[in-house]
């Protein structure tokens, strides 16, 4: 796609990463963007910017030691906090960054990708992408803040209730 630039975002994006999150309604914690670039600075992480014709577009990470512990014992990097602007989704916009991420951790030698979802119906055209692009369920079940929720536990359905999934890279 000619319009689009996936770039990775530095020290000078941080207002438009809090912009974007703003723009979102994806309220953040205090210090989100920077702690972000810190593990970026580290080797832990990487975050992108997507620009459409010109336009801050949406952003993403790429965490190579992921919090969730089925990913880091598997060595599975983790694709996080995908975001697309409404006014640009639609686009191929969160497809093109997955498919960059994908290719980043291949060519580290990385056999396969996570990535989450979250449960509500606000999650529902990431739930299809994401299956779609060939992303199934880890199948331990839903986590809340990455922790497996065990059988009859209580928990918030919000944005840290997810289902976390995993894509064979190799296939």
């Amino acid at each position: 796609m000619e319009n689009l630039r996936i770039v990775r975002a530095g020290v000078d994006d941080l207002s438009r990463l809090h912009d974007m999150a703003m723009a979102m309604k994806a309220a953040k914690d205090v210090g989100y963007f920077e702690t972000a670039m810190e593990y970026q600075d580290a080797g832990e992480r990487l975050v992108f910017i997507a620009e459409y014709e010109g336009q801050m577009a949406g952003y993403c990470m790429l965490a190579w030691n992921p919090k969730y512990a089925f990913y880091r014992a598997m060595g599975y990097p983790e694709i996080q906090d995908l975001n697309v602007l409404p006014d640009f989704r639609q686009r191929g916009i969160a497809s093109a960054m997955i498919e960059k991420c994908e290719g980043l951790a291949r060519e580290k030698g990385h056999s396969h990708m996570g990535i989450s979802v979250g449960l509500t119906a606000s999650y529902g055209s990431a739930q299809r992408l994401y299956f779609k692009l060939g992303y199934v369920p880890d199948g331990h079940g839903v986590t809340y803040d990455r922790q497996p929720v065990a059988f009859g536990e209580f928990r918030p359905v919000d944005n840290d209730l997810c289902l976390m999934l995993v894509k064979d890279l190799q296939s």
